[in-house]
């Protein structure tokens, strides 16, 4: 055997690692679906109570409008260095009328949900504009200053003036 060999080895091992950490994940979310469970809820028969014991609290509650209870459940991948997409999943929704009965029960897949993007502006506010730097270093000297005092100095004079000063606000 040679010296050679134990580097060989110990540079396929970490090979191996390497590699073993580019695998794809696979994850789970939201409500874990029992077919006999969501067979079970019948349009007419089942009320809200009946269906929270069977089904669990729902993933979504309906603000407005028809009362309805959503069952979220997603199955996604994560390739490496990447966002996790969904690969599969359904969304069990169940209407309530207005006494509280399941009128209806509809299982449907994830192309039906609407994709929301969030608007990608700044909202406006109030002050100035800093950079990270001004953030950083903004307060350097104003620390122990008096307030009212001029340049920053402690007594600096200038006590009666209001405002003014070198803090971030201007204190």
């Amino acid at each position: 055997m040679t010296s050679a060999t134990p580097l060989r080895v110990v540079a396929a091992s970490a090979l191996l690692l390497a590699a073993g950490g580019c695998s794809t994940i696979r994850d789970h979310r939201g409500y874990l679906v029992d077919p006999a469970l969501t067979q079970s809820v019948l349009p007419g028969v089942d009320n809200r109570l009946s269906v929270e014991k069977s089904l669990g609290q729902p993933t979504l509650k309906s603000q407005f409008g028809q009362q309805s209870w959503y069952y979220v459940s997603l199955d996604t991948v994560q390739r490496p260095f990447t966002r996790p997409r969904i690969h599969a999943g359904s969304i069990l929704r169940v209407s309530f009328d207005t006494a509280g009965t399941v009128q209806s029960v509809s299982n449907d897949g994830v192309e039906h949900a609407q994709r929301i993007v969030p608007d990608r502006h700044k909202t406006p506010t109030l002050g100035r504009d800093r950079s990270f730097f001004e953030d950083l270093f903004g307060n350097i000297g104003t620390v122990g200053a008096m307030p009212g005092a001029q340049g920053g100095q402690p007594g600096g004079g200038g006590g009666g003036r209001g405002g003014g000063g070198t803090g971030p606000n201007g204190s």
